[in-house]
């Protein structure tokens, strides 16, 4: 993960006009940020309302997106990615298929975030399928718990090796022991297809120590799923949960980003124009 820097981050000051009606209590604002050292191509299933499933996403960059209530779906981040001009290619983790935009889910491992909206959301980041970039989300603007969750530390960096993916070289990613081992009672399955019996283990409690609020395997559900009403999200990739985030919603403005932040936007609002104020202690 990269490291956070440790002055007080630019404030990215974006002024906004509306091009059509109001935004309804029924939309959702999902604000995409990618705070790795690294491009990341954002995967996302449903992806109609995510230009289409899956976009580049370099070092320092942000996108906005709508999506209505009665959505679900996933959101994670793909890496090492090579894509032509008609958007065919391969990625090293987190692949969809071969294709920019993606219509299936991530393959494993790929650390995600899983989101169910209606009139009270439900929102999770899971490591049952492994982990392959560091992934937060935060809540902005809603009412209940809307708890700051995710994964901010580096899995890669302390994975155990009979876990650990490589190329050339270097940990790419850390894959679960279910993808490993296909055993039961890593997978949850079988005699062990139940909460009660399927327990925590060795390796899932590796994660879990490391990523409190993050499911570490199937039946992590207590610490894990979190809920929110009417509220718009943060999905950060290599960022704190304790990262400034930023959103504009009923035409109210609160934001707060890091350096280097550049806001895309997509929909009927227009970003007009965006002035970074470089504030240091």
């Amino acid at each position: 993960m990269a490291p956070l820097n440790a002055h007080l981050p630019p404030l990215l000051i974006l002024l906004m006009i509306s091009s059509g009606p109001r935004m309804i209590q029924s939309t959702r604002i999902f604000t995409i940020v990618n705070y790795c050292q690294e491009t990341v191509w954002p995967g996302i299933t449903q992806g109609d309302n995510f230009n289409g499933g899956g976009f580049e996403l370099k070092s320092g960059q942000s996108i906005v997106f709508t999506a209505p209530v009665g959505w679900n779906g996933r959101i994670w981040g793909r890496t090492g990615c090579k894509f032509d001009q008609n958007g065919s290619g391969s990625c090293k983790t987190g692949a969809c298929g071969t294709s920019l935009k993606c219509k299936a889910s991530g393959e494993p491992p790929a650390s995600l975030a899983e989101f169910t909206l209606a009139a009270l959301d439900f929102y999770d980041v899971s490591l049952v399928d492994g982990f392959n970039l560091p992934i937060t989300v935060t809540p902005i603007n809603g009412k209940g718990n809307c708890s700051s969750v995710g994964c901010d530390e580096d899995l890669r960096n302390t994975c155990p090796s009979e876990l650990a993916v490589k190329s050339n070289g270097k940990v790419i990613a850390c894959r679960s022991a279910c993808d490993v081992f296909s055993t039961d009672e890593y997978c949850c399955r079988g005699v062990y297809g139940n909460p009660v019996v399927c327990q925590p283990t060795y390796y899932s409690k590796t994660f879990k120590q490391a990523c409190p609020t993050a499911y570490s395997y199937a039946y992590d559900d207590p610490t894990s799923i979190f809920t929110c009403a009417g509220t718009d999200y943060t999905v950060a990739f290599c960022s704190s949960r304790k990262q400034t985030v930023c959103t504009y919603h009923d035409n109210k403005l609160a934001c707060s980003a890091s350096k280097g932040l550049k806001l895309s936007i997509t929909g009927w609002w227009a970003l007009v124009f965006a002035m970074p104020l470089l504030l240091t202690f």
